[in-house]
């Protein structure tokens, strides 16, 4: 199972797989087969028959949650001192305009906190912790809403030219009464 946030397993999830390898494990003790626990726990027998040779080779004790698969790395504090230098803006950091792009905060952070991220690390940092993507709206800054809207009114309803009037059309190219 994939993750589509990049986030992994909650805790309560993890903790929740842990006990059905543990139920498993008391199973596997007792001698049952592997297709009848997956049926019974709800899982593949492929899970239950993995689960079956750690067993073998560690008993219940390699059956137990390892923890998160990787820890962060950079912590809540420095992620809040990110989002800090974040709200300062790109002109604050040495750019020009005032666009946040991946990977001019993969920048910052290497300048900030010395590490090295992917851009797409940068993106699923930025994503788990409930920052999303955003396009600025491409609008010249010398625009005239109203010489926009008597544009509209006036000029676009003679350019727009004439239009066929709507009536029921035929699936043929024929038309129905034609010799």
């Amino acid at each position: 199972m994939r993750y589509p946030q990049g986030g992994g397993l909650t805790a309560e999830r993890q903790q929740f797989r842990e006990e059905l390898r543990l139920k498993a494990a008391e199973r596997f003790a007792q001698g049952e087969a592997s297709s009848v626990i997956a049926k019974d726990l709800r899982v593949s027998v492929r899970s239950v028959q993995r689960w079956r040779q750690m067993w073998d080779e560690g008993g219940p004790r390699a059956l137990r949650s390892q923890g998160p698969a990787s820890l962060p790395r950079l912590s809540e504090k420095q992620f809040a001192q990110l989002e800090a230098e974040l709200a300062k803006g790109p002109v604050a950091h040495g750019w020009e305009d005032q666009r946040w792009t991946l990977a001019r905060v993969k920048t910052v952070i290497g300048r900030r906190f010395h590490l090295t991220y992917t851009i797409q690390g940068v993106r699923k940092l930025l994503v788990r912790n409930g920052w999303s993507c955003q396009v600025p709206a491409r609008r010249a800054m010398e625009r005239d809403d109203e010489a926009v809207a008597g544009w509209v009114k006036e000029v676009w309803p003679c350019a727009e030219g004439w239009r066929r009037p709507v009536e029921p059309g035929w699936s043929s190219r024929t038309r129905p009464d034609s010799p």
